[in-house]
């Protein structure tokens, strides 16, 4: 974790489904059209859709918009899952 972006303020901005503002990003740990995968202030955030890209990436800043069909956010919290990154990617 990188201490210039630790304790940022967190939230998410869900408008209609096809647009997404996360405010406290850390880090975007993988992407493609399916999904989207990023450490936040408050945990990973996984965003899964279809069509998703990131529109805007601000690392410094903390802030990621991604845009495209949304259908769903989940986060993760505490150790990796069993297996890591990589286990979950080819479920």
């Amino acid at each position: 974790m990188d201490d210039r972006n630790r304790g940022l303020p967190h939230h998410v901005i869900l408008e209609g489904r096809s647009r997404m503002s996360v405010a406290g990003v850390e880090d975007v740990e993988s992407f493609d059209e399916q999904s989207v995968i990023c450490s936040t202030s408050k945990g990973t955030l996984i965003i899964k859709g279809e069509s998703l890209h990131i529109d805007k990436l601000s690392i410094e800043g903390g802030e990621l918009s991604v845009e495209g069909t949304i259908n769903s956010l989940e986060y993760e919290d505490g150790a990796p899952a069993s297996g890591g990154f990589w286990s979950r990617m080819f479920r």
